[in-house]
Parts: structure tokens; C-alpha cells; sequence
């Protein structure tokens, strides 16, 4: 939430305290369609498009959970969560 603030410096203390104190620093989501993969972009714009699970695999020939994986990869680069977003 700093960061997208603009209090960069803040990002950093913070960052650095919770290093010392033994937690795990994530790297934020950049939010954009760009850092999709093909695949990733593939399901997203079938799933936007109303699709299920399994037909997106059926079109895809992936199965249903394959494409489960994916959309959860695309939501968190996208920063959504949920199908309806």
C-alpha cells in the first residue's frame, strides 16, 4: 500500500524490518495484461468471455483443473480476486 501511495522510502524501511525479522518479502503484483503468458491469456479471455472451467479445457484440450491453475496464475498477476472481476 506504500508504494502505491508514492512512499517509496517507507517500502523500504518496511521491507528491511521485516527481513531482520525473519518474514518473507513479496514482490507486488504488477496489475497489467502484459505479464500474462500466452497461455494465461488464452484462458483469461475465455473465461471473461462466460466460459466454464471445462469448456475452456474441452477447447483447449487441457482438463478443467489445468485451467483452474492457469486462471489462478492470470488473477494474482492481474491482482483479481475473483471470476468476476
Amino acid at each position: 500500500m506504500l508504494g502505491e501511495m508514492g512512499m517509496e522510502a517507507f517500502v523500504e524501511r518496511a521491507r528491511r524490518e521485516l527481513v531482520s525479522a525473519g518474514g518473507a518479502v513479496r514482490t507486488p503484483a504488477i496489475g497489467t495484461a502484459a505479464e500474462l503468458r500466452p497461455q494465461e491469456m488464452r484462458i483469461a479471455r475465455l473465461a471473461a468471455d462466460g466460459r466454464s472451467n471445462p469448456e475452456i479445457g474441452g477447447q483447449l484440450f487441457i482438463s478443467a483443473r489445468t485451467v483452474e491453475w492457469h486462471l489462478h496464475k492470470a488473477f494474482t498477476k492481474l491482482n483479481v480476486t475473483s471470476r468476476r472481476e
